[in-house]
């Protein structure tokens, strides 16, 4: 990694963006949770009701909340990946969401039943959640609100990522003239970072990964996410440098250092970059007979 990037604070980020995301979720669950919880029991006390305990607001807030962290937000998170919000593309995919909402709030309640229950028996208490119809529906919209939020800070999130990062777009053809480079087998690419615009040449992408709708390129230690398929990238760029070594990796031969046979027929990829990258077995044979003389000049690890 170049000394540019490794002063570049969304590469120094990036080992701890796991943690950092898991304390977000975990930091904003907690304080939503008090604080309904705080509210609920101020609120029972202003309208003198003596039936409630001082802990069943704490139970009845997080039994939701925790299977909000644990369970529904990871799974919300999964199908944004899978089905990106974007303004082209979010009329056609809402009803997508709209009809994911019924199992996931179904979820919610379900399990947020079953922690009542068995906290209250703990404590010596029985648990009635009331008209399940009635109670579900009140639930289901809730969910939805808390679904859409979860959406729309996903979405932020990886919004502010990209740009940080700069993302990759394919060069279109002028709208008037002759194009100045090739356009079905482009030799550079269009990166946007922070307002900035700037060209980067394919012949330096290193590889490739797919992420859902989006393809993320490797290029000199930076990662620019391009949203396109595979399957398309593949066909625009030169299959003398590049090829497929799995569904969702395809490599740039000239950084390719060795071949690490593994169990099964498959196989590591290393990479110039320290990046080992996974063949298929499909993809193996493919991977030798395009290397040619390749399989000379590469050692197998």
């Amino acid at each position: 990694m170049s000394e540019r990037a490794s002063r570049d604070p969304l590469q120094r980020f990036r080992p701890w963006r796991r943690g950092a995301e898991i304390g977000f979720w975990l930091v904003v669950v907690v304080l939503n949770c008090s604080g309904n919880a705080i509210t609920t029991w101020m609120d029972a006390n202003r309208h003198g009701d003596p039936g409630m305990h001082a802990w069943e607001p704490w139970v009845w807030e997080f039994s939701s909340g925790l299977v909000w962290l644990v369970l529904l937000v990871p799974l919300v998170a999964w199908l944004s990946e899978r089905l990106p919000l974007h303004l082209d593309n979010w009329r056609r995919r809402l009803p997508w969401y709209l009809l994911a909402s019924l199992p996931l709030s179904a979820m919610h309640v379900l399990l947020m039943v079953g922690l009542r229950v068995l906290a209250y028996r703990a404590l010596g208490h029985g648990y009635d959640f009331g008209d399940w119809g009635r109670e579900f529906l009140y639930e289901y919209l809730k969910d939805v609100r808390t679904l859409a939020i979860i959406l729309i800070s996903v979405e932020s999130y990886r919004f502010l990522l990209r740009r940080l990062q700069g993302e990759a777009q394919l060069l279109a053809a002028p709208d008037e003239g002759p194009p100045v480079e090739p356009i079905e087998r482009p030799e550079r690419l269009l990166v946007r970072k922070l307002g900035r615009d700037f060209l980067i040449a394919t012949a330096d992408i290193e590889w490739a990964q797919a992420a859902g709708n989006y393809v993320n390129l490797r290029v000199r230690g930076h990662d620019y996410p391009l949203r396109s398929t595979m399957a398309a990238l593949e066909q625009r760029l030169d299959p003398a440098c590049f090829i497929r070594s799995h569904r969702s990796w395809l490599i740039n031969q000239r950084h390719l250092v060795s071949i690490e046979p593994l169990d099964g027929g498959e196989a590591l990829l290393h990479m110039d970059d320290g990046q080992a990258v996974p063949c298929s077995r499909r993809y193996l044979a493919e991977v030798r007979l395009t290397l040619g003389e390749g399989e000379e000049r590469v050692s197998a690890g």
